[in-house]
């Protein structure tokens, strides 16, 4: 590192990284007020073009066609191997999956056909499992991962987070043994939505930025629920009034999640490997010469100069959507549908729920038994806690559920599910015992703040 050459920043080159950072920030990262809510523009985008293409041609026909050449490519390729997939860096790595991950696609397509022609069981393809999951959440994330697949690069591919980096390391690094790049994950996620904060992580895993323990913990820990979102929980037991107190307890309880959860099993178990053993992380210690910020910036302006062409970016882009299309989907419309047939046909998380009666009993929360029937089903759907307390007669014990269902962070109507269709080393049963660890760990938190409120 001592021997690093100091190069000349001119305005032309420090312009290719700024303009395409500022640019994606723009995008991704800075909200403002439409219609009396905020949002991002990326959201703006992806509605208007969720509409125009509906316009034209329903999305769940193009979500049913996306999930159908899933499954054909990889039936294909585990019977043939033909030269145009395995030469095929993309289409291989859509098609060279495992046993279980055909099932898990082939249960989405069935899935997926079943509730748009609405044949089979209703409780499939009602409006409250299969219709919720193909109608409401994949035809949204549908044009969400087009609209993101290319503008998350500028982010990602320009530089800026080498040149954050540098400086957001000597807090990221101590504090939760993650590079300083990992807080751009979890900003594009509290500011925008959770799943491309996921998308995000999922291609730095993918590109060597992260390991195998760095990517595990950033997904899973740092993709949080969006600032919109909370006000959806908030609406939903009418209490928008809080949102200032609500926001802040939630975040610090979650501060303090994210500081325990990578000490413990299962994300203390996970490895500091490269996917692929391909390294790309750039070394965290400043060269000798160097202040932070011309360190930062020579690093910003030698990845932006790697990547200006505009086929580059364009296949870059097209990569990432269709690797989101082919590979995510299918294992939404399955995981996500599964998941809320258990939670409305079974007493599957009422059971579970059990075990924190005597937990909130000890905290003194009232109406103890209603709040525990609320502590788990947020596994399957993040909003159905709020939903159901939304019944409760208690303030504070509709604001304790309602901050509980935000901080745990992982529901298999959309993060969950995601995170199962990406490249990223956690399983099912990681997420389950994650879930349940987020909210052992942040209901204590939240009560002791409500118990200062009320």
């Amino acid at each position: 590192m001592e021997n690093v050459k100091k190069e000349k920043m001119t305005t032309g080159r420090i312009m290719k990284f700024l303009i395409p950072s500022i640019i994606g920030v723009l995008l991704l990262m800075v909200p403002f007020k439409k219609d009396g809510a905020s949002t991002i523009m990326v959201s703006v985008i992806s509605k208007g073009i969720n509409k125009g293409i509906d316009s034209v041609v329903p999305i769940y026909v193009l979500v049913l066609i996306c999930i159908v050449i899933s499954c054909a490519l990889a039936i294909i390729y585990k019977l043939a191997k033909p030269a145009w997939i395995e030469n095929n860096e993309l289409l291989k790595e859509i098609s060279d999956i495992s046993n279980f991950w055909l099932f898990a696609r082939l249960v989405g397509l069935c899935i997926g056909f079943m509730t748009a022609f609405e044949v089979g069981p209703e409780i499939i393809y009602s409006g409250d499992t299969g219709g919720l999951i193909l109608y409401d959440l994949i035809c949204g994330l549908f044009t969400i991962f087009l609209v993101a697949g290319f503008i998350l690069p500028f982010l990602t591919e320009f530089g800026l987070l080498e040149f954050l980096g540098v400086f957001l390391t000597t807090f990221m690094r101590p504090v939760f043994n993650l590079p300083g790049r990992s807080a751009i994950d979890c900003v594009a996620s509290w500011i925008g939505d959770g799943t491309i904060g996921v998308a995000l992580t999922n291609k730095q895993y993918e590109d060597g930025y992260y390991t195998a323990r760095e990517a595990a913990v950033i997904a899973t820990t740092f993709s949080a629920v969006s600032i919109t979102f909370c006000l959806v929980v908030l609406e939903n037991v009418s209490m928008t009034d809080y949102f200032g107190k609500f926001y802040f307890i939630v975040a610090l309880s979650g501060i303090i999640a994210t500081l325990i959860l990578p000490r413990i099993y299962p994300l203390s178990s996970k490895k500091d490997e490269y996917n692929n053993g391909v390294r790309k992380a750039i070394p965290e210690a400043i060269p000798a010469g160097f202040t932070k910020s011309e360190w930062g910036l020579q690093l910003a302006v030698k990845k932006a100069e790697e990547n200006v062409g505009v086929v580059q970016y364009l296949k870059s882009g097209a990569r990432t959507v269709l690797g989101l299309w082919l590979g995510v989907i299918p294992i939404i419309m399955a995981a996500g549908t599964l998941a809320l047939v258990v939670s409305v046909a079974t007493p599957f998380f009422d059971i579970m729920g059990k075990p924190f009666l005597p937990i909130l009993k000890l905290l003194q929360v009232p109406e103890a038994e209603a709040a525990s029937g609320t502590m788990v089903v947020g596994f399957a759907d993040m909003v159905v806690p709020s939903i159901l307390a939304a019944e409760i007669a208690n303030p504070m014990t509709k604001f304790i559920v309602a901050a509980v269902s935000v901080t745990q962070l992982i529901y298999m109507s959309e993060t969950g599910a995601v995170i199962l269709g990406t490249n990223l080393p956690v399983t099912l049963l990681d997420l389950f015992i994650l879930f349940l660890e987020r909210t052992l760990i942040t209901l204590p938190i939240i009560v002791l703040f409500a118990h200062m409120i009320f």
